[in-house]
């Protein structure tokens, strides 16, 4: 392990899982807030849903330029300065005298900030490890789930002790600190430190061969990359809409607003437990199948919701779509490393993801309006269900990733 007790990629981890808690434990708080600014500002479900919907349409769509932007100058630098925006964005948000500065500030601050922040945190991951880069990414991608089983419950409780604007102060204060522990802990490529990946022994001469695959361009002009963009932008249109309308659900039906933010934890509990249940079926599933799996589960579970009348329903709608998000969150950055390779793995992601951002800059917000307008969600939940195995049609048109570059490979030969 090159003369180090623990191999320096797990730190690398650390710093991924500290980057992603710290960030979605903030853009996942959102449920507390829901009720607060809607009453502050006298808005509609539709309109505050937009809070939530700018925000991860921006951090979803600035993953691409962030992760070309990591791939030359490192991802240091772009993870710290990412969450010292979601902090900034914070502060600005806890000043607003309308709902139109707490998108700029929350939704504007926040977005950009957790999108320049999330892929290079990620993609270093994918390259600090290959036979353990499931396990590897499973452990980093579970500070998204932590963050959301801790972020909702923290502002809960500090909104009813301080009120939302000095929450959103507090959150800021925690967020600087998560931006300098997890910068020092995220390190650029094992090669660029002397080492391999896996904590294997370097060749002989001691220099190991520098990432290899696909650049952005070559990628873009391949089917697994198409069938993997648009089967997580439909997904996404569905996926975001409980973390926004599943605790306004709960008070419709007659539940408390405190169990509606209980079912947000819950979310956080399933998505947890999920990175690492789905993220070990890929070994005899393989990835490929395991990731489209993800899509029929989501879609089953949101049909379970469209006919929740009861808070039981609920808890388990929320643990086990909890469960099935994680997976989809976990598969699938190693999917795109088991296509495309390392070289440039911060593009690749931060494109792939691009997709999600429309999913999730629409899916919220129709669902608000539509409850506006009919007064019932389901409509809006049963479209995300059908929109899901729609995805699932999708993955199963490409094959698996060795199969597909080992015609690829013989292709090229002919």
């Amino acid at each position: 392990m090159s003369g180090q007790r623990v191999f320096a990629g797990w730190w690398v981890v650390a710093g991924a899982f500290l980057c992603m808690l710290t960030g979605y434990a903030v853009a996942y708080s959102f449920a507390p807030f829901f009720l607060p600014l809607e009453t502050e500002f006298g808005a509609r479900r539709g309109e505050t849903s937009l809070v939530f919907s700018i925000c991860a349409f921006l951090y979803f769509m600035l993953g691409f330029p962030a992760g070309l932007i990591a791939d030359r100058i490192g991802p240091r630098p772009v993870v710290i300065g990412g969450l010292l925006l979601v902090a900034l964005g914070l502060v600005a948000a806890s000043q607003a005298t309308t709902l139109w500065q707490v998108y700029l500030g929350y939704s504007v601050g926040v977005g950009v900030g957790v999108g320049l922040s999330y892929v290079p945190s990620i993609a270093s991951v994918q390259r600090w490890f290959v036979r353990r880069r499931g396990a590897a990414t499973g452990l980093a991608v579970a500070g998204i789930g932590v963050g959301t089983l801790v972020g909702a419950p923290l502002a809960y409780e500090l909104i009813a002790a301080f009120g939302w604007r000095k929450t959103y102060l507090i959150l800021a204060a925690l967020t600087v600190v998560g931006a300098i522990v997890s910068g020092i802990l995220i390190r650029w490529s094992p090669e660029r430190y002397g080492q391999a990946p896996d904590g294997d022994a370097l060749p002989p001469g001691g220099i190991h061969a520098p990432a290899t695959g696909f650049t952005i361009g070559e990628a873009l002009r391949s089917g697994p990359f198409w069938a993997i963009y648009s089967g997580a932008m439909l997904m996404s249109f569905g996926l975001f809409v409980p973390f926004v309308h599943l605790a306004p659900y709960a008070r419709d039906i007659g539940l408390s607003e405190r169990f509606g933010v209980m079912l947000i934890v819950l979310l956080g509990v399933g998505s947890t437990v999920g990175r690492f249940l789905f993220a070990s079926v890929t070994s005899w599933l393989g990835r490929r199948l395991s990731f489209a799996l993800m899509y029929i589960g989501a879609g089953l579970m949101l049909i379970l919701w469209s006919l929740s009348t009861s808070g039981w329903a609920l808890v388990g709608f929320a643990l086990v779509f909890g469960a099935f998000y994680g997976g989809f969150v976990a598969i699938a950055p190693s999917l795109a490393a088991d296509y495309f390779g390392g070289k440039a793995l911060g593009s690749i992601i931060g494109g792939l993801y691009s997709g999600v951002a429309f999913g999730a800059l629409l899916g919220s917000p129709a669902a608000g309006y539509a409850y506006d307008f009919f007064g019932s969600y389901t409509g809006a939940i049963l479209a995300g269900a059908a929109l899901c195995f729609v995805s699932f049609f999708i993955t199963l048109l490409v094959p698996e990733p060795a199969r597909w570059n080992e015609r690829r490979l013989a292709a090229q030969r002919r």
